[in-house]
């Protein structure tokens, strides 16, 4: 069986982060494992706590990854500080860590940043340049491009500028009230758009996570980016047509983006 390591924050609200990362890799049929970088109280509605993992716990905990069950492929999602950048950086560099997916965390949706930008800099210094695949949304592109994207061709030429920067390919998410929900992918001087129905769906707490784990565990089951950016997109989709709603809450993003329908329909339990 394929293994999958996911580097990232865990969500106490189970939508997001590592359980997010650990439930998509589980049901793309690839062992997962995971290093935590932080743990939040969290929901759908906000982050009321964050505490953060000392950088030598980190590297503890990837050292152990490594030294027992090697990860074929590994995605890491939101970390916050240049101190646990480097430790991620450092330890995968000596472990020789192959088929790295980076969803570079750094701006939410509504625009607020979510990286000082010490941290951005640590990022594109270290870990950037490392990985086989960049997952930037819409604010993250124009952070990492510094340009503005406006249009289907702003993506395509701040993806082309992302990836000759770092030496990577680089799927620019779409969404953002731009290009539905198409994304394009980057890779060799080549684009590719991948098509999209955008559903109506209020339940996306999660969705970044989701999609970066499911490429990265189809990158560890051996299939090329591409294909693996295609069955990640379809998984998600599948995920979001279920339209499970679990919340109770009172805020716009009320429900938690969770994978469980999926999961039993797949399982062919009730």
């Amino acid at each position: 069986m394929k293994t999958a390591l996911t580097i990232a924050g865990s969500d106490s609200s189970g939508g997001a982060g590592i359980q997010a990362d650990i439930k998509t890799m589980t049901m793309n049929g690839v062992y997962a494992m995971s290093a935590i970088t932080a743990l939040t109280a969290q929901n759908t509605l906000g982050v009321t706590g964050i505490f953060e993992v000392p950088p030598q716990f980190l590297a503890q905990q990837i050292d152990a990854v490594f030294q027992d069950i090697r990860p074929d492929a590994v995605k890491i999602g939101m970390v916050s500080s240049s101190g646990l950048i480097r430790t991620i950086a450092g330890r995968l560099r000596a472990h020789e860590a192959e088929n790295l997916v980076v969803d570079p965390v750094m701006v939410a949706t509504s625009g607020a940043r979510l990286m000082e930008a010490e941290a951005i800099s640590t990022l594109t210094r270290e870990l950037l340049p490392m990985a086989a695949l960049l997952t930037p949304n819409i604010p993250e592109a124009e952070v990492l491009s510094g340009q503005a994207i406006r249009s289907q061709a702003d993506m395509q030429a701040a993806a082309e500028k992302i990836s000759r920067a770092y030496g990577c390919a680089v799927l620019c998410k779409g969404g953002h009230s731009l290009s539905d929900a198409n994304d394009l992918l980057y890779i060799d001087g080549h684009c590719q758009w991948f098509r999209g129905r955008r559903i109506d769906n209020p339940n996306t707490h999660g969705t970044g996570c989701t999609l970066s784990s499911a490429i990265a565990a189809n990158l560890a089951k051996g299939f090329p980016l591409d294909q693996a950016v295609s069955r990640a997109k379809a998984y998600i989709s599948g995920a979001l047509e279920a339209m499970l709603d679990l919340g109770q809450g009172s805020g716009p993003m009320n429900h938690a983006f969770a994978l469980t329908g999926l999961f039993a329909q797949e399982a062919g339990e009730p």
